[in-house]
């Protein structure tokens, strides 16, 4: 160590609070803001304190979001008791789980860049001096740090907090792994009703390590939340709490002149991969984290998440390839005594700032051990898996790289031959129906970000394969991405994507394919001269959409490999 000082004990320099609202409020000439913000509540004294933007993503059309409008109030009690001056707006919010394996789910991914700009926008309007955003569904998550990435005004993010599973831990994924249960007549129509009707039993997002409770975790272990955000339930007494706190938390970081570009570090991305990984993560935190780090102009590539896997072990027995639930896990802690036996291993960057105003070394300080006899969290002298699920793969099939999520159930190698889809639609009733047969890849194309355009998840098709007692016998590959709920041998985010023309496109039926997690490959045994003379008679599909919102997403986005964003230079 050297003779610094931690970075939270050193002299912040002098800020002014009011930076941004003051051009908005002070002065003859802002009479006319003055005069309308009188008629939204505010009073003399609300024009001399900082203006705190409290991001709400609330609405009723999904469990995971439905009371974030109380959160919302906790926080600005929050922000007001510490003399700041809350103002609550709503941004939007869509439902992977209600629109997943519909044509509804093409706006999933585009929802994350509507999130951010809106954000952006009305902050940046408005002239507020910090942000609190509030986040439950999957998109809600990167959506709010993109944003306060952007716009690098001190901020806090608070998540909306898990739903409590269902009977006999079911989950929204016991209802899609059902439906492929009930087509081969392994599940009664009496016993799929039962499960619809108990398995999300009321507010919070998805109860395994899937998307929500994963990019929370990792929103955590970056510095953006305070410690335990992640790993709340949704309507516990301690989730209002962290609201309450995050008020409190934002006035603090205002006052001291902390920004989000003195927090998302690259070391700070790093100690996000590093907790993703041993939590056993959604794959789409690699898409969502490369999207944040894009933001905050940090420069991560998808080959960091295999030099940073290549030593950290998974060590969380969560679902969906597990067995517990993001609410037991809670129960016994949450993340921080994890997250303190990696620091403890030297896997964790001890000095990076969060919104705590300390380091998260010194956050990590007090942090007390899992209590004995728990087997939620393995020790690392028996991992689940001894380095990281999340394998980046290239080969003739993925030249600029492709995410699996191998958690060594499956297998670490798979050769089969493909069985080809042009649309989730198709894979969906060929699954169903009994196309799909043991040894089969199955191939689902022209679903990546321009191609879908959105890039759906594929929780419908991989839910039906489980479903089918297919899981241990069959590959799926794709352009599209995959819920964090998805499990199996399942390889998503295949760039270049079939839409533009990548080596997906040109695959047959009855191509033979080897993914190997092992050699981090995924091939076709095809000769270049074959692959060439396929490309010469291949044509693009027609566009999905050639107007609206779906339309311009095609035209802006990026690949998957750089996050699928949409303001790249």
């Amino acid at each position: 160590m050297s003779g610094k000082k931690p970075r939270s004990a050193r002299k912040a320099k002098a800020v002014d609070p009011r930076r941004h609202s003051r051009i908005v409020v002070d002065g003859v000439q802002q009479t006319p803001s003055r005069a309308m913000l009188r008629a939204v509540g505010f009073v003399d004294a609300d024009f001399k304190k900082p203006q705190i933007g409290i991001a709400s993503t609330w609405s009723n059309l999904t469990p995971c979001n439905m009371h974030i409008d109380v959160l919302a109030r906790e926080v600005a009690a929050g922000v007001e008791a510490h003399g700041g001056k809350a103002v609550t707006f709503g941004t939007i919010t869509v439902s992977d789980g209600i629109s997943m394996g519909t044509p509804g789910m093409r706006y999933s991914l585009v929802s994350r860049e509507v999130i951010a700009d809106s954000i952006e926008t009305v902050v940046g309007a408005q002239g507020f001096d910090g942000v609190v955003a509030i986040g439950g569904c999957d998109k809600n998550l990167p959506g709010c740090l993109i944003a306060v990435a952007r716009l690098d005004r001190p901020a806090v993010f608070v998540y909306g907090g898990t739903i409590k599973p269902g009977p006999d831990r079911s989950d929204v994924v016991t209802i899609f792994e059902a439906i492929g249960a009930y087509a081969r007549g392994a599940v009664s129509e009496h016993q799929l009703q039962y499960i619809e009707r108990t398995a999300i039993p009321g507010p919070g997002s998805c109860a395994g390590m899937y998307t929500a409770n994963t990019m929370a975790s990792a929103i955590e272990a970056l510095g953006m939340s305070l410690p335990n955000s992640s790993a709340q339930d949704a309507t516990s007494a301690q989730k209002r709490d962290d609201c309450a706190r995050a008020g409190a938390a934002v006035v603090n970081l205002l006052n001291r002149g902390i920004a989000p570009h003195q927090i998302m570090t690259r070391k700070a991305f790093e100690n996000a991969i590093t907790v993703v990984i041993a939590l056993g993560g959604s794959t789409n935190a690699v898409l969502h984290l490369l999207a944040m780090a894009s933001a905050a102009n940090v420069r991560l590539r998808l080959d960091d998440f295999t030099r940073i896997g290549k030593h950290v072990p998974v060590l969380a027995d969560l679902r969906p390839s597990g067995q517990f639930s993001m609410s037991e896990l809670g129960a016994i802690g949450g993340i921080q005594p994890l997250m303190k036996t990696l620091l403890n291993a030297g896997l964790l960057h001890a000095d990076c700032m969060t919104v705590t105003g300390r380091t998260l070394g010194e956050n990590l300080a007090g942090v007390a051990a899992y209590p004995p006899g728990q087997s939620i969290v393995r020790p690392f002298s028996n991992p689940i898996k001894k380095d990281s699920h999340l394998v980046v793969l290239y080969g003739n099939l993925a030249p600029e790289g492709a995410v699996a999520k191998i958690s060594g159930k499956e297998g670490l190698r798979f050769c089969g031959t493909a069985r080809v889809f042009n649309s989730e639609e198709q894979a969906l009733r060929g699954i169903l129906g009994g196309k799909v047969r043991a040894g089969d890849v199955v191939v689902i194309r022209y679903e990546g970000p321009r191609g879908g355009p959105g890039m759906r998840e594929m929780l419908s098709p991989t839910g039906a394969i489980m479903g089918k007692g297919l899981g241990k016998q069959v590959a799926l590959i794709t352009d599209g991405r995959f819920s964090g709920g998805s499990h199996g041998f399942v390889v998503g985010h295949i760039s270049p994507e079939a839409a533009l023309g990548g080596p997906l496109a040109l695959l047959r039926t009855g191509d033979p394919v080897t993914i190997d997690a092992e050699r981090r490959e995924i091939s076709v045994r095809l000769s270049a001269v074959e692959l060439r003379a396929r490309r010469k008679v291949w044509k693009p599909p027609r566009p999905y959409a050639v107007r609206g919102a779906l339309a311009k997403y095609a035209k802006c986005v990026s690949s998957a490999t750089l996050g699928a964003v949409t303001d790249l230079e």
